[in-house]
């Protein structure tokens, strides 16, 4: 089920309105999901997979929590720490570029929500992802329209995946010097295509993606 939603009544900063609506019906293992990485040109898809439980001030030891993109690295990093000790679990996941070159990057994004999933150690509930529709998953799932703008569970989902897919960029830096990777994170930057130009592709880029692609 995809939530529609009027652009224009987009929080001043995400909440827990939708968790609050499910916590009201009985469940507990509420999941915030969210993704990282589909438009790179080099490295994995990340996703990470995250459980809140309602708990007295939790609102409160979140302020702050946004959509990792309107959040700079050094915040990030500080609340992917601070994340791990307020959530009850959470897990991240990866699909590799070959399995993106593979499969397709939206099979590839649902392949590595799935293993973010399956690091649970908690019986999943309920699913609150960021505009991605998950068939043959066997509890509900509410596709939010800018999720991570709305909901805290999906925004923190996000930093997660964004600071652990950056981490992993960072040290394929020192596998693959001279292209960039600890600074651009494998999106298509003036460097990294000057870099690819000088250099060629690596192991780690997505040869499926029209840049890379040869026809």
């Amino acid at each position: 089920m995809i939530k529609k939603f009027d652009l224009e009544d987009i929080p001043l900063a995400p909440d827990f309105h939708f968790e609050e609506q499910i916590w009201s019906q009985g469940y507990r293992y509420i999941v915030g999901v969210d993704e990282a990485g589909r438009g790179a040109l080099a490295g994995p898809v990340a996703a990470a997979a995250l459980i809140f439980t309602p708990e007295p001030r939790l609102s409160e030891q979140l302020i702050g929590v946004r959509d990792s993109k309107e959040m700079n690295p050094n915040s990030r990093a500080e609340w992917a720490v601070r994340l791990q000790e307020i959530a009850l679990d959470f897990g991240v996941g990866y699909a590799e570029a070959g399995e993106i070159d593979s499969i397709g990057i939206a099979p590839a994004t649902k392949l590595a929500v799935r293993r973010a999933l399956g690091k649970l150690q908690y019986q999943v509930q309920h699913i609150l992802i960021d505009y991605i529709k998950l068939p043959g998953i066997a509890c509900p799932v509410t596709s939010i329209v800018k999720g991570d703008a709305r909901s805290l569970s999906i925004a923190a989902a996000s930093i997660m995946a964004k600071h652990s897919r950056d981490e992993v960029m960072r040290e394929f830096e020192e596998v693959y010097p001279g292209y960039g990777f600890a600074k651009h994170k494998g999106y298509g930057t003036r460097t990294h295509f000057a870099a690819l130009s000088q250099h060629g592709p690596t192991p780690i880029h997505r040869r499926s993606f029209k840049p890379l692609r040869i026809d």
